[in-house]
């Protein structure tokens, strides 16, 4: 009786939900797929089928996540992303770590891509063979389900990558395509010459031009397919409602394996149209719509985080509007670009001016913050604003910031390494981890216990600068102890010609191990960091719904950031610079600095060491 009277229940949610989004759902469908009736109806089968397939213990999640829909807004959220192979071997090895993680405050846990791939053509495990299996070694769809339950019983939410734009040439549809298998062709961009093409590659920026150069690739038998990232990755033709159908089943088959978090990476590129940039075309919010929709329907408990490495005036639209969201989440690259450069600058003009455009969104728009991540950092910047402020050359303050991050700019103990270098643009982006490109490697190898103090409270000092913004903060496995560089990537043929493996070597457990010595580097780093999620967690402030705003320190190299809910005030100061700073705002009153507990009669006037910061609560009165 039981089990039938669940059965009915579920079928009551799935057609309430349904019919709250039907309407809309076919008129997007329809309009992007010209009134394509057969497919819409397959789709909603589709749709019916995938909810079908969702356990219990998912569907009860769903119920509870709808009864509260901020829940992913608290500020006691804190994320982590880490490959698998790197930090724990395998899925069942990360069960095994997932003590450390919660010793780290982790709640949100980002498990970079682990679907499988070709060995030696996977850019990292972008290019996907199956969406539907995990890579050789890792483990298996078994070990990713047991261990996002073992996750969802503890409290933590899994993130999970979701290859959007393309599949890997060794993908059945691809290998199919390739044979002439009818139907499958024409899930791809495929061309019996280079005249189309070219009309392309005449509009279409080229995203590796140094590593992969152009927008297609000619086969073997003369075929010719559009590959914008690399060779072995063929873009998908979502112009083509069968593509459409298939990849949001193979994203809900994911969620029904337990992920809460939907990472769709590279969302921007997957509508192509001859004659435009084939970037954030309109079509492309008619598809994401429709996915957040799919999974409103079937997964409400599920998130959907846009990768969207823009500028802000092109992030913003994926948000969607009030009435029709789009993704829940964005990822905050350019605050994260900002960063780095308004450290190399000392100035924070332009952080200000770009933490001036972020305070203005509405509070609904929830941003993913972070320092490093798995990629290289790229220089987009406001060029047009510096240009204009402070007369920056685009080229040469890009070979500036390279320079100073790889340590040959005098006075730098930077060091990273540059990847997709191309001096005929001076476009080359930046490779490393968060502490040895803030110093502490150089300190570390020199010796100098000085100079690894500096490098040690410039880590800090950027972490708290990450935590203090609105939205969810992510880690990047081992910036919780301080890890530097892994040079060995050099040594590994199958790795030297891609630097971003500096920064993805394996998680070393033998510093993790002395994360509760306060005596050691890594144990300072490691709860002093702790120590600041802790405070964030437990302050009011930090609220999502808190006013946020920038004002001016009385010092170009201090930022100051107000947070405000209710009567309670906090003030946070930053010193980008590597001197001793006095700077404040205009208030009246005491205030207290909550990392430290130390007592401020005034903050109109504080002393900043070199790379340091204030967290400043204003006193009751």
């Amino acid at each position: 009786m039981k089990k039938r009277e669940q059965k009915a229940a579920a079928e009551t949610a799935f057609d309430r939900r349904l019919a709250r989004h039907v309407d809309e759902l076919k008129w997007l469908y329809c309009e992007l797929y010209h009134n394509d009736t057969e497919a819409f109806d397959y789709f909603v089968e589709m749709l019916r089928r995938s909810w079908a397939g969702r356990k219990q213990a998912l569907r009860e999640q769903d119920s509870r996540r709808e009864a509260d829909p901020g829940w992913y807004r608290s500020r006691e959220l804190l994320g982590m992303m880490l490959y698998v192979g790197a930090f724990a071997g395998t899925l069942q090895g990360v069960e095994g770590r997932l003590p450390y993680l919660k010793a780290c405050g982790v709640n949100y846990l980002h498990l970079m891509p682990l679907l499988a791939s070709p060995k030696g053509r996977s850019d990292g495990g972008y290019a996907v063979s199956d969406f539907r299996a995990v890579q050789d070694g890792l483990g298996t769809m078994a070990d990713l389900e047991h261990l996002a339950d073992a996750c969802r019983a503890d409290g933590m939410s899994v993130c999970l990558d979701f290859v959007m734009n393309h599949t890997s040439e060794d993908h059945e549809w691809a290998k199919k395509a390739r044979a002439g298998e009818p139907g499958y062709r024409e899930r791809y961009f495929f061309y019996d010459s280079w005249d189309i093409p070219r009309e392309f590659e005449k509009t279409v920026p080229q995203v590796f031009p140094t590593t992969a150069p152009g927008s297609f690739t000619q086969l073997e038998d003369g075929q010719i397919v559009m590959t914008n990232f690399y060779p072995y990755q063929w873009d998908l033709n979502y112009a083509n409602p069968a593509v459409f159908n298939d990849m949001t089943e193979n994203m809900l088959f994911l969620a029904n394996r337990g992920v809460d978090v939907i990472r769709l990476d590279a969302i921007p590129y997957i509508w192509k149209e001859l004659g435009t940039d084939c970037r954030n075309l309109p079509q492309v919010h008619t598809l994401s719509r429709m996915l957040r929709i799919a999974c409103e329907i079937v997964c409400p408990s599920v998130l959907l985080l846009g990768e969207v490495v823009m500028e802000p005036a092109k992030v913003a639209p994926y948000f969607g509007t009030p009435d029709k969201p789009e993704c829940h989440m964005l990822y905050n690259v350019t605050t994260m670009a900002t960063t780095w450069h308004t450290l190399a600058t000392g100035d924070v003009s332009l952080l200000k001016r770009q933490m001036e455009a972020v305070c203005a969104l509405p509070k609904d728009f929830l941003f993913l913050n972070y320092l490093r991540c798995h990629d290289d950092i790229g220089w987009g910047l406001d060029y047009a604003w510096l240009g204009q402020r402070f007369g920056t050359n685009e080229v040469a303050h890009k070979k500036y910031l390279n320079d100073y991050f790889t340590g040959k700019w005098p006075g730098s103990t930077s060091r990273g390494v540059l990847y997709n270098d191309d001096p005929r643009l001076g476009d080359a982006r930046l490779c490393g981890t968060t502490a040895s490109l803030c110093g502490v490697e150089a300190a570390v190898y020199e010796q100098d216990p000085f100079q690894l103090e500096r490098a040690v409270s410039c880590d800090v000092t950027l972490h708290a600068w990450m935590l203090s913004q609105s939205g969810i903060p992510v880690i990047y496995s081992g910036d919780e102890v301080g890890q530097l560089n892994d040079w060995g990537y050099q040594e590994d043929p199958e790795k030297r010609e891609d630097s971003r493996y500096i920064h993805r070597g394996s998680f070393q457990w033998e510093l993790a191990a002395l994360r509760d010595d306060p005596d050691t580097r890594q144990g300072k780093q490691f709860q002093h960091l702790r120590r600041l999620e802790e405070l964030r967690a437990q302050e009011p402030c930090f609220d999502a719904g808190a006013d946020v705003w920038v004002e001016d320190s009385g010092s170009r190299h201090v930022l100051a950031l107000c947070r405000r809910i209710g009567e309670r005030e906090l003030v946070c100061l930053f010193n980008f610079s590597g001197g001793f700073v006095t700077a404040g705002v205009q208030r009246e009153g005491a205030y207290t600095e909550l990392m430290y507990g130390t007592h401020h009669d005034q903050i109109r006037a504080v002393q900043l060491w070199p790379n340091s910061f204030a967290w400043l609560l204003r006193d009751s009165v």
